[in-house]
């Protein structure tokens, strides 16, 4: 990782990542590109302004400490995409997929805040879940833990317009503060195991989960299915996935889903 300080900002030299093909990919719903190719959002309540100017990005008003505690997990900087890349690309279609957008990457975001979020993000458009999330953070301060979320009922929720999402919310709430549904639990489990034990929440389905788990937990072989994905399934793969996504299909939906969304397959 290729890292200097200047002037308050923390440079990063950084091959195979591009803003615009991660930030807006549907993984994450706290980002907004407020000029061209510089993006502002968070991590939970941590804020952050990123530029990028092909292979050099400026994370703006960041120490190099911050950068290293966060932002270079959350970008996934210690991943070699290029070798990524050159393994699915052993499959025509995926090769096509990942030379259109190979600054794909997928975020290490964190679990509880990914869960609540694909939970709003339900029969929903990008634009109003970027609402709803943003409607949440400003009632807290900030994206908010679930303990933080203690006080929260259908009234205090009620400015959200979530409509029937909020009761799902709501049982997300509850099942998360009394360990019903545990999250360190989760991440220790085999990976069908830990979809079941997230959808022991009112209203996540399998798609909820696996999006959840492939995002919040990083767990790269969970293979959420939408109706881009069930597309790409029926037309090039009715067997299954290909060898060499095994152990990374969630990172090979990631380029398949961007390709498929935009006419490429």
């Amino acid at each position: 990782m290729d890292i200097c300080t200047k002037g308050g900002d923390v440079i990063l030299h950084q091959s195979e990542l591009d803003l615009a093909q991660t930030l807006d990919c549907g993984q994450a719903f706290r980002w907004t590109e407020t000029d061209k190719g510089t993006f502002t959002g968070y991590f939970r309540k941590t804020p952050l302004t990123v530029s990028q100017n092909g292979d050099v990005f400026t994370f703006r008003n960041v120490s190099e400490q911050e950068f290293l505690d966060i932002w270079a997990d959350y970008f996934d900087l210690q991943t070699d995409y290029g070798e990524i890349t050159a393994r699915l690309s052993e499959d025509e279609h995926l090769a096509k997929a990942c030379a259109y957008a190979p600054g794909i990457r997928l975020l290490r975001q964190d679990a509880e805040e990914c869960l609540i979020s694909f939970i709003i993000s339900q029969n929903n458009n990008i634009p109003r879940i970027k609402g709803i999330i943003s409607r949440l953070a400003d009632i807290y301060g900030g994206f908010p833990t679930a303990e933080e979320l203690a006080d929260a009922d259908e009234e205090k929720l009620s400015p959200l317009r979530a409509g029937f999402r909020t009761k799902y919310l709501l049982d997300c709430i509850d099942k998360l503060r009394t360990g019903d549904v545990d999250i360190p639990r989760v991440r220790s489990l085999p990976l069908d195991e830990a979809a079941k034990e997230l959808m022991k929440i009112k209203g996540v389905g399998i798609k909820v989960a696996m999006c959840t788990l492939l995002f919040g937990f990083h767990r790269t072989e969970a293979y959420p299915v939408d109706v881009w994905i069930r597309r790409v399934n029926e037309q090039f793969y009715p067997n299954g996935l290909p060898e060499c996504t095994r152990g990374i299909e969630g990172i090979a939906q990631q380029y398949l889903f961007h390709a498929v969304r935009n006419g490429v397959l």
